[in-house]
């Protein structure tokens, strides 16, 4: 079987001594919509499903197909109990999280290209120029002399130039996965109504313990700014 034949690889021959419940061929989103596919055990000498009816979930067995409304229903894992992770926000998260309020988290491997690019020294000290930049060019935008115009004028060139350099150092073709510029992507936005938290790697989660508690940071409005220069 494929699952076994992948999970041996990444844990080991022991992988379901991880795992309370185990199921295959959930066929999502389906397993979160429809109501009437029975959990079934999954026979694995025969290779198929036996048509028991299954009244309790049992760690070490495999099962197949079914609804989460039965996963709910014979686990008691409900609501903000349950922590689903995903590595789609919409196709994966979107449905757990509106129709059945469970919390959810964003598996994003881009995450880590990002992070590093965002520590990058000369990242940091082009995107602080570039804030001081901006404030400067609003600050004496309307200023009529000649010698304010021909400066704006140099620095708008070198925002510009600094703008497009900061995005293209992520992906040449498309910039940053999560920011446009100044503003975020249409695939941040859909991430951040969807995901409670987002990591670039399950393992990530092994620094902290199960009852660790991630709180959300406080976002800076526009009209919070102050900048860090004037």
């Amino acid at each position: 079987m494929f699952v076994n034949r992948g999970m041996t690889l990444l844990a080991g021959e022991n992988w379901r001594d991880f795992f309370d419940v185990i199921i295959v061929q959930a066929r999502k989103p389906k397993f979160f919509t429809d109501e009437s596919r029975p959990i079934r055990i999954y026979d694995e000498i025969n290779k198929t499903h036996l048509w028991d009816r299954v009244t309790k979930l049992e760690k070490g067995k495999i099962y197949y197909e079914g609804t989460v409304k039965q996963l709910q229903d014979l686990t008691g894992w409900r609501g903000h109990s349950v922590l689903y992770f995903g590595d789609h926000p919409y196709s994966d998260l979107a449905d757990v999280t509106l129709e059945h309020g469970w919390r959810t988290g964003a598996i994003i491997s881009e995450l880590s290209h990002e992070i590093s690019t965002l520590n990058n020294v000369d990242f940091k000290s082009s995107a602080n120029w570039l804030q001081m930049l901006t404030q400067l060019i609003e600050d004496y935008q309307d200023n009529d002399s000649e010698v304010a115009q021909i400066a704006l004028r140099k620095w708008m060139k070198e925002r510009d130039d600094i703008r497009n350099g900061i995005k293209i150092v992520f992906n040449k073709q498309f910039g940053s996965v999560f920011r446009t510029y100044h503003n975020p992507t249409y695939f941040s936005r859909r991430l951040f109504r969807f995901a409670d938290i987002y990591t670039s790697d399950i393992t990530n989660l092994l620094k902290y313990s199960v009852n660790h508690t991630f709180y959300p940071r406080r976002g800076v409005m526009p009209h919070e700014y102050v900048s860090n220069f004037m």
